[in-house]
């Protein structure tokens, strides 16, 4: 199980998402839709304004992008 980290920012989210192969697709508001460019097809919801994202947000768009909570915080920091 991961420990609690600090808090990511948009950007460092954006930067994980795009590590794991992810793009930008549409923008409704505040809410970007980021889709995988590989099989199996995952969608990620993120509200930029809600920045910083506490743990419990980015556990839900690790799951959301398929991958581990570690591995997310891995790439956004990276």
């Amino acid at each position: 199980m991961s420990r609690l980290r600090r808090p990511l920012e948009a950007r460092e989210v954006k930067k994980a998402l795009r590590s794991f192969k992810f793009e930008l697709r549409d923008q409704r508001g505040s809410h970007e839709q980021w889709v995988s460019t590989s099989a199996p097809f995952r969608k990620v919801t993120v509200d930029c304004p809600k920045a910083p994202f506490g743990h419990f947000l980015v556990q839900s768009m690790a799951r959301q992008a398929g991958v581990s909570v570690d591995d997310f915080y891995r790439a956004a920091t990276a």
